[in-house]
């Protein structure tokens, strides 16, 4: 597989993303439906955001790796989230690890969405190539 990211502006060095992703020669794509913090016996949390992007992301990691996939070739993250002002302010110190964790250099689109399923307020979906 080979991948190439393009960022035209230099405002987009402070970005947690790249502008486009091109991927060639690959042997898979994963499609990930939108990962939440629900846990193994289907319970959505109730917890505050970053607790529940802490357990959006485990369930990610868990999918993508049962999967035959590794996270490090994540090449799209869409987040959605019931307030983009709560994910700034109290989810980027867990976020952004896990984007450096892995080395990711994704296209990415933040969200702001009215409302998700039950109590949930932040969601992952990703795409995923080996």
């Amino acid at each position: 597989m080979e991948k190439k990211t393009f960022d035209p502006w230099e405002w987009g060095q402070n970005t947690n993303s790249v502008q486009a992703v091109e991927v060639k020669n690959i042997t898979g794509t994963l499609y990930c439906s939108g990962q939440v913090a629900i846990d193994a016996n289907g319970m959505p949390s109730n917890e505050d955001m970053r607790s529940q992007l802490i357990l959006a992301i485990q369930n990610l990691e868990q999918l993508i790796n049962e999967a035959g996939y590794d996270c490090k070739n994540i090449v799209r993250l869409n987040v959605y989230t019931t307030s983009t002002e709560t994910f700034f302010a109290t989810c980027m110190d867990v976020y952004v690890p896990f984007i450096q964790k892995y080395g990711i250099k994704q296209a990415t689109t933040l969200l702001g969405v009215k409302e998700l399923f039950a109590t949930l307020t932040v969601e992952l979906e990703a795409t995923v190539v080996k």
